[in-house]
């Protein structure tokens, strides 16, 4: 059922009241953050899991240069979660005029419902990725189980921490960067591959629906002895108080670069009349001040002269691509996550 946009607002609005006017965390499902009513210059940016701390910064920036750009004044409203689930509750209705999601494959689930026009990733610089990351290894400090590379997280009495792949794009970022680590070894093959994920999940007790949700199962809630982590969400956890003693982030030998994009949701800008602004919002995110504050929250940027400024955050990391691996995202998204892939196929619920 389509949700109008103005109650899919007053919904946002309902959500931050009843947890006092602060971001609501759901495990089970997205958080809202925003203003408590909607406005003629509102934009609604429907983001994945790990994103909170960098888009309320970016926010603010934004709001400020549209303000003295167009003399316009935009607020802009968050949401949260896993991004597959994310990219559903925009299909279900969502009113989102941006997206901000951590993998292609679920733009693309947009633009195949027709929300988003089908040559989305042409509209803005590098297939409409603003910035990367990739995946690394949190370990509690000291590294206790001596977790180097990836043949450790198969070895017995290791308790991975992982979120799911049918749900997350994190998730699925790990699985591609597993998948991709045995794939590339000597020898290796699709069937080396698959037997190695299938190893993996055996040693993980749950999958959380988010990136963010399994980052408390592991930091808050003790559980596992390493957590397959966005490389800026690790690094979120290492800054924060205590983080520093209480965790270390291992770069495995190989990993993946993982790829969220960005897109402006044509049908809903359009029927909201926030097109200029929804295209200035994403264009804002490849300028010098957008790429700076994802530097600041531990986002690879893009532009050389900022990714030199930060050069030093940010470690060198070997990685291979999901079009290397697996022929892209779409056909990953096809081969292995789709219901009855190899996932399915592999993964034992506990």
């Amino acid at each position: 059922m389509k949700i109008p946009r103005v109650f899919a607002l007053l919904l946002l609005a309902a959500s931050v009241a009843l947890a006092g006017c602060s971001p609501r965390q759901s495990p089970g499902g997205p958080s809202h953050e925003g203003g408590a009513k909607a406005t003629e210059g509102t934009l609604l940016n429907v983001s994945y899991d790990p994103t909170r701390e960098f888009y309320r910064d970016y926010n603010t920036a934004f709001e400020k240069y549209w303000q003295g750009k167009s003399g316009q004044t935009v607020t802009i409203q968050q949401s949260h979660g896993g991004s597959g689930k994310q990219a559903q509750a925009v299909q279900n209705g969502l009113a989102a005029d941006v997206v901000t999601l951590g993998i292609a494959s679920d733009i693309d689930a947009l633009a195949a419902s027709g929300l988003v026009a089908k040559d989305w990733q042409t509209r803005l610089p590098n297939d409409s990725v603003p910035y990367t990351s990739t995946v690394v290894f949190l370990v509690r400090r000291g590294n206790p189980k001596g977790i180097k590379d990836w043949p450790d997280l198969v070895r017995p009495g290791v308790s991975v921490v992982t979120p799911n792949p049918k749900s997350s794009s994190g998730g699925r970022w790990s699985y591609m960067a597993a998948y991709g680590y045995a794939l590339t070894q000597p020898g290796g093959s699709a069937d080396t591959a698959k037997a190695y994920v299938s190893q993996l999940y055996k040693n993980v007790p749950i999958l959380d629906s988010g990136a963010r949700d399994a980052m408390v199962t592991f930091t808050q809630h003790n559980v596992g002895d390493v957590l397959l982590a966005w490389e800026n969400e690790a690094k979120l956890a290492q800054s924060r108080p205590g983080g520093a003693a209480s965790f270390d982030i291992v770069y495995p030998s190989v990993s993946v670069e993982a790829d969220p994009p960005v897109a402006f949701v044509d049908k809903n800008v359009d029927a909201h009349g926030t097109r200029p602004a929804a295209e200035a919002y994403l264009q804002y995110l490849y300028s010098p001040e957008g790429q700076e504050i994802a530097a600041k929250h531990f986002y690879r940027p893009r532009l050389a002269a900022v990714a030199q400024k930060y050069a030093n955050q940010f470690p060198a990391i070997e990685t291979f691509t999901a079009q290397r691996i697996l022929g892209g995202v779409a056909a990953a998204q096809k081969s292995q996550f789709a219901d009855g892939g190899v996932f399915d196929q592999i993964y034992v619920k506990k």
